[in-house]
């Protein structure tokens, strides 16, 4: 019997942001409906240089929650206050701007990823804050 699911949930590992993926999730009615991925830094873990040796595995499991819960997309959930993005910041000041900038560089590299490995698979980026609030990004890469 083929499983038939929403999508796969790519989200961080920090535990003060599991409740609030849970809610989110929950209101979005997707409880019961999606497999999920957690990982440091949720994209940021999955294409940053820095993280290189976890990327693979995200992959394999993405290719197999395709193929075996037959998902149609991958909803990214990054949050605010990130150990991972500040692992990988290059300044010393570490503010909300230069962490967007890397949460905004991840989400346009693993769509890049996305689009050449899984061109069928349609994405949604979120930024969480610890406030509750929810940013939606629009990312898209023209081909060619």
């Amino acid at each position: 019997m083929q499983l038939k699911f929403k999508a796969m949930v790519l989200s961080c590992i920090d535990p003060r942001f599991q409740p609030l993926v849970f809610n989110f999730l929950k209101k979005k009615k997707l409880i019961g409906k999606y497999s999920a991925f957690t990982i440091a830094g949720s994209s940021v873990g999955v294409t940053h240089k820095k993280f290189k040796r976890w990327h693979q595995t995200f992959f394999d499991n993405l290719a197999v929650s395709i193929s075996l819960h037959n998902i149609e997309k991958l909803i990214i959930i990054n949050h605010r206050d990130c150990g991972a993005a500040k692992i990988v910041s290059i300044n010393k000041e570490f503010d909300e701007q230069n962490e967007t900038k890397i949460h905004l560089n991840s989400f346009f590299k693993l769509q890049k990823i996305i689009n050449r490995k899984f061109p069928k698979l349609k994405t949604d980026y979120y930024l969480l804050s610890l406030n509750k609030k929810i940013k939606k990004f629009n990312i898209s890469l023209n081909a060619g």
